[in-house]
């Protein structure tokens, strides 16, 4: 697995909307946007269904908190009214109707103006099962005997469409996992009564 940088030209935006509270990462594997997020003075509270992953990122970021955890268990006691949550390719293996309801929940996790930095699974992302597999669902497919969900953007806007305000959507490939990964790149805000902000990435 290589590394990518997605997160570096959010930084400004992720530090701006944290403020003095701690950052989430949901399924933070093992921890490579835990250390971005920390080396750029956030702290983080992270977490991830495997225990290998979870190992490994406490050892790659000693001072962040990691535990190992499933999205649909309650979050962290200490993830409430949070100005920042991060979810790079981590909500993506459930139904519709659940990822719904896990989205509903992040919203409400998020203070008023808070931001979601996340990435979704395209549905042209052919080298990792966007095509080929037993389908659930529309774009949902058992992949290597695990559910996974591909994203083309009417079902992004529509998973963010109550209670959110969509800042940025973009379509993008990464060489993460060496082959071409294509996906979505998503930053959307907690509904607030403020005027409508343009967003441009640093």
């Amino acid at each position: 697995m290589l590394t990518d940088h997605w997160l570096d030209r959010w930084i400004d935006l992720a530090r701006e909307r944290a403020a003095d509270a701690p950052v989430l990462e949901i399924g933070c594997g093992a921890g490579h946007d835990t250390s971005t997020l920390n080396a750029a003075g956030l702290r983080v509270m992270a977490f991830d269904l495997s225990a290998e992953a979870v190992a490994n990122a406490r050892k790659r970021v000693p001072g962040a908190t990691i535990e190992q955890r499933d999205v649909r268990d309650p979050f962290p006691v200490e993830a409430r009214n949070l100005g920042l949550i991060v979810a790079s390719l981590s909500l993506h293996y459930f139904p519709w109707t659940e990822t719904l309801a896990l989205v509903e929940r992040i919203r409400q996790t998020l203070r008023s103006g808070g931001v979601l930095l996340c990435r979704l699974s395209s549905t042209e992302d052919h080298n990792f099962g966007a095509t080929g597999h037993r389908e659930i669902e529309p774009n949902f497919y058992e992949v290597d005997g695990a559910p996974k969900r591909f994203f083309d953007e009417a079902a992004v806007r529509a998973v963010f469409t109550s209670g959110w305000r969509i800042l940025a959507i973009e379509h993008v490939v990464t060489r993460k996992y060496v082959l071409a990964k294509a996906l979505w790149e998503v930053v959307v805000e907690r509904e607030t009564s403020d005027e409508s902000r343009t967003l441009t990435p640093r």
